[in-house]
């Protein structure tokens, strides 16, 4: 009988680990990359998401300098990681809106949603509750450009962490 207890424990600690990984990752990003001038620099950004681990597939559309990533199951990447791979090609991220399933949104205390020990501050409105995937818009800096972030500085003023520059804290607004 205690065996008996023990097996049904451990599977049902598999399976609540396995259901709390499929729903706290990221499962797209869309890139918009500054400072390209041909297709030798998409190139360079292209074969460095690709190299990240956790990506499955990168997508390129060189007419506006967007980058869709495409993120294996499993992954648990942050948009740090992301920025980095941009950077370390020599260019620079304008835009990042990244796509997360719903379920995994779930809102903790002052409009904060933490996922994989990361925290992502709602600028706004809240989230929809709905089913499925919902996008949103990475609004720190090094994920817009310099004059936007200039700009976002004034805007978000009365919210104390958008100022602090925490690399595992993203303050992000939904995307309709």
């Amino acid at each position: 009988m205690k065996n008996i207890n023990l097996k049904f424990i451990g599977i049902a600690c598999l399976v609540l680990m396995t259901s709390i990984q499929s729903y706290s990752q990221i499962s797209k990003a869309e890139i918009m990359a500054t400072g390209l001038t041909c297709s030798m620099c998409s190139n360079a950004i292209n074969k460095q998401l690709k190299a990240t681990v956790g990506v499955d597939s990168v997508s390129t559309d060189l007419n506006t300098n967007t980058f869709t990533v495409y993120f294996k199951k499993e992954s648990k990447i942050m948009p740090r990681v992301l920025k980095e791979g941009v950077e370390k090609a020599g260019f620079f991220i304008g835009s990042l809106v990244i796509t997360m399933p719903t379920e995994s949104l779930k809102i903790e205390g002052d409009k904060a949603i933490s996922v994989n020990g990361s925290t992502f501050v709602l600028l706004n409105e809240e989230l929809k509750n709905s089913t499925g995937e919902t996008k949103v818009r990475v609004f720190d800096k090094g994920y817009v450009t310099q004059k936007e972030h200039k700009k976002l500085l004034k805007t978000f003023s009365k919210i104390a962490s958008y100022a602090v520059e925490n690399e595992d804290d993203y303050h992000i607004k939904a995307v309709l």
